[in-house]
C-alpha cells in the first residue's frame, strides 16, 4: 500500500466536468494498493496520514499535523503508483492489485480517515473513474507513506 501525500493550499477532483471533492488547506493523497495489502493495514496508515507533521508551526518548522491545522484531505485511487518502468518504454502494472482487492482496501482507508477527522473533512474521487485532479502544491511538499 502506498500513499503519496502532498501538502496543498487547495485541491479538487472533477469527473465528467463535475467537481466531486474540493478542499482548502490540507492534503491530497494518491492511494495505491498492491498484492498482499489488506483492510487491516488501513488503520495504521490513516493514523500516520493525519498525524504526519508536514505543516509549519509559528517558527516555520514542519511540526504540525493535519489534525493540528484543522485541514482537510482528498483521497484519489491511483494504481499507477505501482507502475513498473524497469523494462522498455511502456509501464507495466502487474504489481497493482485488481479492483476486487483494491476497492475494499481503498474504502477502508477512507473510512478510517473519516473516523479520525469527520466525514466533512475527507473527500474522494471515484475508484476507476477518469478524474481530473487540480491542486496548488504548498512548498511543494510531497512524501510517500
Amino acid at each position: 500500500m502506498k500513499a503519496w501525500v502532498q501538502r496543498v493550499l487547495e485541491a479538487s477532483v472533477a469527473i465528467d466536468g463535475e467537481t466531486v471533492a474540493s478542499i482548502g488547506k490540507g492534503l491530497l493523497v494518491l492511494f495505491g494498493v498492491t498484492h498482499g495489502d489488506t483492510e487491516d493495514m488501513c488503520a495504521r496508515l490513516a493514523e500516520r496520514t493525519v498525524k504526519l507533521r508536514i505543516f509549519e508551526d509559528d517558527e516555520g518548522r514542519t511540526n504540525r499535523s493535519l489534525e493540528d491545522v484543522g485541514g482537510s484531505i482528498i483521497v484519489v485511487s491511483q494504481f499507477t503508483l505501482y507502475a513498473d518502468t524497469k523494462h522498455g518504454h511502456r509501464p507495466g502494472f502487474s504489481e497493482a492489485a485488481r479492483p476486487e482487492v483494491a476497492i475494499p482496501v481503498y474504502e477502508r482507508y477512507v473510512a478510517e480517515l473519516r473516523a479520525r477527522l469527520g466525514a466533512d473533512r475527507v473527500g474522494t474521487g471515484r475508484f476507476g473513474a477518469d478524474m481530473k485532479v487540480s491542486l496548488v502544491n504548498d512548498g511543494p511538499f510531497s512524501v510517500e507513506l
